[in-house]
């Protein structure tokens, strides 16, 4: 089983030196297609917010609890460490410059089972800081909304305050849930979670999740005498999210601000930071508290995730920020690929238990019949998965969807041919049958003293025993390939000539002189 110290952060997001961003798409199918996860739904913890503010250390934590939770089975229980263990996990550093770049996810996920017994997959986002020398206001803003997107909790990383600024920066997301709320898809975002550090005021709002929520709804209340624009803002973000939350957390100590040797052990914290700790990483990690990641009303596997990133990255690659409308069709591009990736399983896996690999060969005409009943129930997934982007858009997806699906019957049926013996060796078969025929001709006209016809049926026995010899080769060997095939061609017409319509039916025995016919 992986420990932390065999973990890292991986790099799913790269940035470059013109201020663009790259998806490391290898990474993330090694981490969202792996066999044991890829079909399960994903709990997406993101930590977002400005550069140097303890994102990273914060993240560290989470794996602590994370790892003794769901590796090691043990529930509850002292899962901060010993004292003097020094924090291991995402990278992390003091100082002022800036230490994480682009979004990082965490190597090892980790599979928990929910209170119904539904198992899920937790991912950790890790996030480039935001607002520091090096990066431009569409930077900050690509790395804030793409984990924002793709998370079911984002952990909005302030310091000391909520500040205007802090929520204007959710500008974005507030354009966008508007136009998600006016196709009917529901609110777009599950659970945005303030996280107020070094927060100074505990005599207004005491520490944690009670006095935070207090400070939110002081933040976020709509008065009278307020600008329209602030008011708007406000409306906006409570209709976008599912959950609003506040947590405020008090300043972990002297020593970890300022000393250049802290390597993140609990001896060197304040036990105050400590206990907000202990109340703040299971109030969204521990099993009875998980989201997971919905879209549309559904819950988004692993490998959807993958499908989520490529289509928001196609709208994010620009040189400017994308439109609001741009990043609501992305959306419900993915929405509707991932319904069809899920249709396209349910037909493999009913054509797989009549024509799998160990199967036996089928007959054509109940293969046929497989083939629409599968590609009817696999529609039927698909229509009845709610989709964003209206009929029209649904509609030209699931044309493709069946365009595809009869394309993978083609291969299901190439395959149910191969099964087929008599098919199969119905060359060998013809040119045998010929070359018996013509012997036993050549003898009969041989006892009649019909010289001149038995030596032409002897040769025509040589004929067919070097065409059998020659074909045997060429399937063997893989030469003279295209010689097995006038061959297959030429049987192939004695024997529409020779087998009756229904037998040919009933055995698979359907030759054509068309390669792509049966």
């Amino acid at each position: 089983m992986a420990d932390i110290k065999s973990g890292r952060g991986i790099q799913v997001l790269i940035p470059s030196t013109d201020h663009t961003f790259t998806l490391n798409e290898e990474a993330l199918e090694k981490l969202l297609l792996n066999d044991e996860v890829k079909d399960l739904p994903v709990v997406v913890i993101s930590v977002a917010g400005a550069f140097r503010k303890g994102k990273s250390f914060l993240l560290s934590f989470f794996l602590r609890y994370l790892y003794q939770t769901y590796n090691l089975k043990v529930a509850g229980g002292e899962w901060m460490g010993s004292p003097d263990e020094p924090l291991q996990g995402f990278s992390w550093r003091g100082g002022s410059e800036r230490h994480t770049t682009g979004l990082l996810l965490w190597s090892h996920p980790f599979i928990a089972t929910l209170e119904n017994g539904d198992k899920v997959v937790i991912y950790l986002m890790d996030t480039q800081g935001t607002f520091d020398s090096e990066s431009t206001v569409k930077d900050n803003a690509t790395v804030f909304a793409l984990s924002t997107m793709l998370s079911s909790v984002q952990i909005y990383n302030v310091s000391q305050q909520i500040e205007e600024d802090d929520l204007q920066h959710l500008q974005l997301f507030t354009d966008y849930g508007r136009l998600a709320l006016e196709s009917n898809t529901g609110k777009p975002f599950q659970r945005l979670q303030f996280l107020v550090r070094d927060w100074s005021y505990p005599y207004d709002h005491p520490y944690g999740a009670e006095g935070g929520q207090r400070l939110l709804e002081k933040q976020l209340s709509i008065r009278e005498n307020q600008h329209p624009e602030l008011q708007s803002l406000r409306r906006h973000i409570i209709s976008c999210f599912e959950e609003l939350r506040c947590f405020l957390m008090p300043h972990p100590g002297i020593k970890v601000a300022t000393d250049p040797s802290f390597k993140g052990k609990l001896s060197d914290i304040s036990d105050e930071f400590k206990q907000c700790l202990k109340e703040f990483v299971p109030m969204l990690t521990a099993p009875e508290n998980l989201i997971v990641k919905k879209i549309a009303g559904h819950s988004v596997k692993a490998r959807d995730l993958l499908i989520y990133m490529k289509s928001y990255m196609n709208v994010f690659s620009g040189s400017t920020l994308p439109e609001p409308k741009t990043i609501l069709e992305a959306t419900a591009e993915a929405n509707n690929l991932s319904a069809v990736a899920e249709a396209k399983d349910v037909y493999e896996t009913l054509m797989e238990e009549v024509a799998g690999g160990a199967k036996p060969y089928v007959q054509p005409a109940l293969l046929q019949q497989e083939h629409r009943r599968a590609r009817d129930k696999a529609l039927h997934a698909f229509n009845s998965k709610k989709k964003m982007g209206g009929d029209e858009f649904s509609a030209s997806h699931s044309q493709k969807l069946i365009k595809e699906l009869d394309e993978q019957f083609e291969q299901y049926r190439l395959r149910n041919d191969d099964k087929n013996v008599l098919r199969r060796l119905g060359t060998a078969l013809v040119l045998a049958a010929g070359a018996l025929a013509a012997w036993l001709l050549a003898a009969v006209c041989g006892l009649l003293d019909l010289a001149a016809l038995s030596l032409l049926a002897s040769l025509g026995a040589y004929a067919a025993v070097a065409a059998l010899l020659l074909w045997g080769y060429s399937r063997i060997t893989g030469n003279f390939g295209e010689w097995a095939l006038i061959l297959d061609e030429k049987t192939a017409m004695i024997m529409n000539m020779v087998i009756p319509a229904p037998l040919q039916a009933a055995t698979g025995l359907s030759y054509s002189t068309d390669k792509k016919e049966t």
